[in-house]
């Protein structure tokens, strides 16, 4: 009894108790702004359709996360504390709503804690994530709800102090937000680099890029190894001086140009698409270019080189895709063993940003492949005349295949609506970008070993077997070849033998036949 009283007997909120509730109140203030801010340009890209987040946006959502991470001790000791001294008052309407407050911030805490994705707690998940999210952003209402329900239960309100301080952090909120729109606004006009005869553009400060920014495969696949053990055996890891067959080509190509202009400029038309780290950092250019000593000539078309892409320019082919040096977290290039670790876990805590800059909707279309899987001859290149290359894009929205030809009424079944449906088949697969795609429920990935008809280079460089067989599979049924009729003779006017059912025609060796 006597220990009841002396409990009874302490000020609730005293001494240490009320220095530790300052501390929360301060650390939740300035946490208040942060989110009111993080929340106002959210919610005004998701209404505009425009981005606004940017550098300075992301060192604040990094601020948010260190200060819910402060918030989080200090306001789980004072809440046990706080309730080990209020438990036993008379006032049960005020030690209910502080129970339910101090659940409902532990709730807004630990929801973060998920969202920011340590190791110990890492959830991929789409759909919890997004409940998770939801929960972070509706618990804050609900606790400064409880907050004024436990304050009126106990002692009176200084609203006062209360407006003021509100007032102010809503103040700073608008300014901050106010000013981010503005300097973050979108900008419709561009410098673009050109690389003439080849049809791409490059957006940047400069017409050079650092090779360090187009060569991160080893960065990308700390998160997405699954997808990075697959990328590494395609033909475009392969596409550039690290393939002898094209190496070939191209070294013959420019020194033709190079007896011819004087120059390996027209050269570029290969580079644009095999070539694009020493294309794009000047090193093609040079006319006593050596791969040999130049790293970027080994790392063919880069997870950069593919994703930095964010539009296509015309259906011409010939590299006329827009590339711009996509947009990093804070200390994406920093040296620090610390500093990177920040930075993936900023990626994790907030990948919209990282999926809205890497992932962009012209990457799901066919004509995005059609950028370098359509090739034509300019006079540049070869003082004659425009001539034909490989045209894979025409051919596949020739196909019925694609939906546009006539007979697509009779084959296939179901138009498929890119060429990623077929080279980028859906693979079972944890990585953090793997989604639940059908019915089943199961987490997979686009594949991005870009299966096709090419086994001839996979031999030359030697490739395991397994990934020669994975080419061999897809290229099983690939065709299909629908006979309606034959002729003798071989000629149009040949007697018919159609429709072909279960009885076939019996074809005799050596003589010729009309095939229809």
């Amino acid at each position: 009894m006597a220990g009841s009283v002396t409990q009874a007997a302490l000020p609730v909120v005293g001494g240490n108790l009320r220095k530790l509730l300052r501390g929360v109140f301060l650390v939740f203030v300035v946490l208040a702004v942060n989110s009111l801010y993080l929340g106002a340009v959210t919610l005004y890209e998701t209404l505009s359709g425009a981005s606004y987040q940017d550098y300075f946006y992301l060192l604040m959502f990094l601020l948010h996360l260190l200060l819910g991470l402060i918030l989080l001790p200090i306001f789980t000791v004072f809440g046990l504390l706080h309730q080990s001294r209020a438990r036993q008052r008379t006032n049960r309407y005020a030690v209910r709503a502080g129970y339910l407050l101090f659940a409902t911030g532990l709730l807004l805490l630990l929801s973060g804690l998920v969202l920011t994705r340590f190791g110990f707690m890492e959830i991929n998940d789409a759909r919890m994530r997004t409940l998770f999210y939801w929960i972070h952003v509706g618990t804050p209402f609900l606790a400064l709800w409880l907050f004024v329900v436990h304050r009126l239960a106990g002692r009176a309100i200084d609203w006062r102090t209360g407006g003021v301080w509100g007032a102010a952090a809503l103040t700073c909120a608008l300014v901050l937000t106010v000013l981010q729109l503005n300097r973050a606004a979108p900008d419709p006009g561009h410098d673009w680099f050109t690389f003439a005869p080849a049809l791409a553009r490059v957006s940047s400060g400069s017409p050079q890029l650092p090779a360090r920014h187009l060569m991160q495969d080893e960065t990308c696949a700390e998160c997405h190894g699954d997808i990075a053990r697959q990328s590494a055996m395609s033909m475009h890891k392969f596409s550039s001086f690290n393939n002898p067959a094209y190496r070939f080509s191209v070294e013959e190509t420019r020194a033709a140009l190079m007896e011819r202009d004087e120059k390996p400029d027209a050269a570029r038309l290969c580079a644009v698409c095999h070539d694009q780290v020493p294309l794009f950092t000047g090193r093609f250019d040079d006319p006593g270019y050596d791969p040999d000593i130049d790293p970027g000539a080994q790392a063919g078309i880069t997870c950069i080189g593919c994703h930095g892409i964010t539009g296509i320019s015309s259906s011409k082919g010939n590299g006329s895709y827009d590339f711009e040096d996509p947009q990093r977290y804070p200390f994406a290039f920093s040296d620090n063993g610390f500093l990177q670790a920040v930075n993936r876990q900023l990626i994790k805590a907030k990948p919209a940003f990282h999926k809205r800059t890497f992932l962009k909707p012209v990457h799901k279309s066919a004509l995005f492949c059609s950028a370098c899987h359509k090739v034509h001859l300019p006079y540049e290149l070869n003082h004659y005349k425009w001539l034909r290359g490989q045209n894979h894009y025409d051919s596949f929205l020739l196909s019925g295949v694609s939906g546009h030809r006539v007979d697509s009424f009779y084959y296939p079944e179901q138009a498929v609506p890119n060429c990623a449906h077929c080279h980028m088949p859906l693979t079972p697969s944890t990585d953090p970008a793997a989604r639940s795609r059908d019915s089943h429920g199961a987490l997979s990935i686009h594949n991005h070993l870009f299966a096709a008809a090419n086994t001839g280079v996979p031999h030359l460089l030697a490739q395991p077997a397994e990934t020669i067989e994975v080419r061999r599979n897809f290229l099983q049924q690939a065709a299909r070849l629908d006979i309606f009729g034959i002729r003798e003779e071989g000629d149009i006017d040949g007697r018919l033998a159609a429709p072909l059912g279960a009885r076939l025609p019996v074809l005799q060796p050596g003589r010729r036949y009309l095939i229809e």
